[in-house]
């Protein structure tokens, strides 16, 4: 054998004896028994609770608003100025649109003028007949005289009264070349554009929708109307609305039942009210509606993570006062709200372990995560 091949072979030895060393120091530095709890598993677990559970349905709703309107204009005229920015939220009596008012303003003059002229010939006609009252009763004038002067009188005071409705009317068509808003709500895009010319009760200018507070309507299968009415007799029925991309959801009340049944579909129309404070709900957007329906008294229930499955049915894992885990058949009722109802096999106060169950068995020592 040459010189290398007995210095490569000597080389071995001395590496696969100081790993031999190292391995029995690692072996013999190890406890000979260790703990129970250094082998345990790491779990989360959560306590059985009993209590009234409202079960509850899942629809798919759409945003509507409170109120609609298409504001048109009272009078005909040439659109002047648009007051508001397309999409933004105003105010009720916020100044929205304004037509010329140069007509208007001058009809409205012409009308004061009658009036003032009426006035003035009303105070002569009430002179006149005081004036041919008295010289009736002395007899220098005829009866027939008086009863003309008593006539112009008459239609003095009438044409005023003509006048004066007159002005009032046309105060009023100058008042509606300010086009105001109804209510608190959000304006889409204008319809028309200023220097058209608006005609009155028939050009749209803007709609107008009052989404503070808002309806969320939904179809309700027919089959699960007595469990609403039921709720209803109870008390306030709290409809939960959740908006697609959002994980937290709104909180409404249901206000309209419909009076009749579709019956091409065998549903029923619902609204449920909602305040919308952030404005996350938009009309005619979709929104998956939770509705509460049925009441289960002292129910005892678990997070429907703790179910297991197996071929002889669901079973959960019970946690011992000693940290050790039971694998326990239980009868499962309905569920509601991420909670699982326990019909039989488990009572309130047990703790449960609701993740980490892919590596227990009956008996596995488990440490619960705080």
């Amino acid at each position: 054998m040459s010189s290398k091949k007995i210095l490569l072979l000597l080389a071995v030895l001395v590496l696969v004896a100081v790993g031999v060393h190292f391995a029995w120091r690692t072996d013999s530095a190890a406890p000979v028994d260790a703990k129970p709890a250094d082998r345990a598993v790491p779990v989360q677990a959560a306590v059985a609770r009993q209590g009234d559970l409202d079960l509850s349905l899942t629809l798919v709703g759409r945003a509507e608003a409170w109120s609609s309107v298409t504001l048109r204009a009272q009078v005909s005229g040439q659109l002047e100025s648009l007051a508001f920015q397309p999409g933004s939220r105003v105010k009720k009596g916020q100044l929205l649109a304004r037509l010329d008012t140069r007509l208007l303003q001058a009809q409205l003059d012409q009308a004061r003028g009658l009036v003032a002229r009426d006035q003035a010939q009303l105070k002569k006609a009430q002179a006149d007949r005081e004036r041919y009252a008295d010289m009736l009763g002395k007899g220098y004038v005829s009866k027939a005289d008086f009863d003309t002067y008593q006539a112009n009188l008459a239609v003095a005071q009438a044409t005023l009264q003509a006048d004066r409705a007159a002005q009032e009317l046309a105060q009023a068509n100058l008042d509606y070349a300010w086009i105001v808003a109804p209510f608190d709500g959000v304006t889409g895009a204008p319809l028309v554009w200023p220097g058209a010319q608006v005609s009155a009760q028939t050009t749209d200018i803007v709609v107008l929708n009052q989404v503070q507070p808002i309806r969320v309507a939904f179809s309700l299968p027919e089959a699960s109307l007595g469990a609403v009415r039921e709720a209803l007799a109870r008390g306030t029925v709290t409809v939960h609305a959740t908006v697609p991309g959002q994980s937290t959801s709104l909180a409404g009340t249901l206000q309209f039942i419909d009076n009749a049944v579709d019956n091409t579909t065998g549903t029923i129309l619902l609204k449920a009210r909602f305040e919308n404070p952030d404005m996350r709900l938009t009309p005619g957007q979709f929104a998956q509606v939770r509705l509460p329906t049925t009441r289960i008294r002292n129910a005892v229930s678990v997070p429907v993570t703790a179910l297991q499955s197996s071929s002889r049915g669901s079973f959960v894992f019970v946690v011992g006062p000693d940290d050790t885990v039971a694998q326990r058949y239980v009868t499962t009722g309905p569920a509601a709200g991420g909670q699982q109802v326990i019909a039989t096999g488990l009572k309130a106060g047990e703790r449960v372990v609701t993740e980490g169950q892919m590596l227990l068995v009956d008996g596995t020592k488990v440490r619960v995560a705080s």
